[in-house]
């Protein structure tokens, strides 16, 4: 089973507990980027960190996981945790009101904002104490 760990406040913590919070959203960046996706250009599949060809339409590939791990309270041995299966996962380019591609740069290279939208499913372990 292909599991994503992740933190997460207490409050979304307790939601999706309860069954209220149903996705979890998380921004991708260049830093975290291979975290959560692959890249798709001419039919061939890059890793977030190796460099893209100039000419093609690039897609954004979610990463299949099957579930994610989700820590909250301090940073200790034992933290509280659930793991919750992943329905669907959905890369998302960002927009602004008027549609346009919203763009940010990170040491001299811009890139499109993104996130991440996972569809959540049952609890599958949880850890509470």
């Amino acid at each position: 089973m292909n599991i994503l760990t992740l933190s997460i406040k207490q409050k979304y913590f307790d939601e999706i507990l309860a069954g209220k919070k149903t996705h979890e959203y998380r921004e991708i960046r260049p830093t975290n980027a291979k975290k959560y996706i692959t890249y798709l250009c001419g039919g061939k599949e890059y890793k977030a960190d190796e460099e893209l060809p100039e000419e093609g339409e690039i897609e954004l590939n979610p990463i299949k996981y099957d579930a994610i791990k989700l820590l909250t309270g301090a940073y200790t041995s034992k933290r509280p945790y659930i793991i919750v299966e992943v329905k669907a996962a959905e890369a998302v380019i960002l927009t602004d009101e008027n549609d346009n591609d919203i763009v940010y740069e990170h040491q001299g290279e811009e890139y499109l904002a993104a996130q991440m939208d996972y569809t959540l499913g049952g609890i599958l372990e949880k850890h509470i104490d």
